[in-house]
């Protein structure tokens, strides 16, 4: 590290991310002994660390000329990557928080869907008692095996569930039977009773659930989406929907974020919508991440959780 100067962190997101990080940005880089300077405004030449959620506020990196990373605190920096500015290192936010966040939505939607809770939720009359299949005679189908993909899959074969998941390339997971490229998708869609969408956007995976994609999934198949909204054509879902080939959709995130009103999803029968709350940010433990990676930075040592501009995440 570089004790012998103040380092100066440009943090620039709304104000109820400032608010709950600056408590822990500070700790955890007092704990490292590093002189650290953060603010909301600053001379872009005179910063050392960009740490920010995608925003209007800053739409020219090219100012940054000192900077040694931009440090994200989303997961999801799909929208920053299209900006021909950035061209700084760039991480993504990788945390426990966020991880067990996931975790927790995912695993509640799929035993929410599996034993089939929404018949009692929804109607309290009649006394129809239904036997629920046991999880390890379900079928649930994981797209997406990084950090957040490949903790659901795992937490989902932890409750004997019959998991297989997909991936761009080869993976291995422990108690997950994986799946990979054109063709291994076509296998881990194929009569799958709950498929599970952790994807990020890139140019490959935009509509990759689709009119064909979609019609792969058993009859009365469920699709939970806590990933991205543009992973699913939103008209060849809502017609899955509508035809009875699919008998719920859960979703989490949108193409236009927040959801309008006025959209179809809101008022369709079949579709819950939660206003992209499956893995919240928290400050407590994505705040430390940055301040690791300032640290790592200081240091000379390779960032956590680069993004490949290839790759798309």
């Amino acid at each position: 590290m570089s004790p012998d100067r103040t380092v100066q962190v440009l943090f620039s997101a709304p104000d109820v991310f400032y608010d709950s990080f600056l408590p822990v940005l500070t700790a955890a880089l007092q704990e490292a002994k590093l002189p650290t300077v953060i603010r909301r405004e600053m001379d872009p030449a005179e910063v050392d660390y960009l740490v920010f959620a995608p925003n209007d506020l800053i739409t020219d990196f090219s100012g940054f000329v000192r900077a040694r990373a931009a440090l994200s605190i989303w997961a999801g920096v799909d929208r920053v990557l299209q900006n021909p500015t950035l061209t700084l290192p760039l991480a993504r936010m990788v945390d426990p928080g966020q991880r067990e966040g996931m975790v927790e939505y995912v695993v509640a939607h799929v035993l929410r869907h599996h034993v089939g809770m929404d018949r009692y939720i929804l109607s309290s009359s009649g006394w129809n008692q239904v036997a629920p299949r046991l999880a390890r005679q379900r079928r649930v189908a994981v797209l997406g095996l990084g950090e957040l993909g490949g903790a659901c899959a795992q937490a989902l074969s932890a409750l004997n569930f019959d998991v297989h998941g997909w991936s761009r390339r080869p993976k291995a997971l422990d108690g997950v039977t994986c799946h990979h490229g054109p063709e291994g998708l076509e296998t881990v869609l194929a009569g799958t009773e709950i498929a599970v969408c952790l994807l990020p956007t890139t140019p490959q995976t935009e509509n990759l659930l689709n009119a064909e994609t979609l019609a792969r999934l058993a009859l009365g198949g469920v699709v939970i989406n806590p990933g991205r909204g543009a992973v699913i054509d939103d008209a060849a879902l809502i017609a899955a929907l509508d035809d009875g080939h699919l008998g719920h959709a859960t979703l989490d995130t949108f193409r236009i974020e927040p959801l309008p009103e006025d959209h179809p999803f809101r008022a369709h029968p079949k579709i819950t919508v939660s206003p992209h709350v499956a893995s919240l940010v928290r400050a407590e433990t994505a705040g430390r991440v940055i301040a690791e990676n300032i640290c790592r930075g200081e240091a000379g040592l390779p960032f956590l959780h680069l993004v490949s501009r290839q790759d798309g995440y």
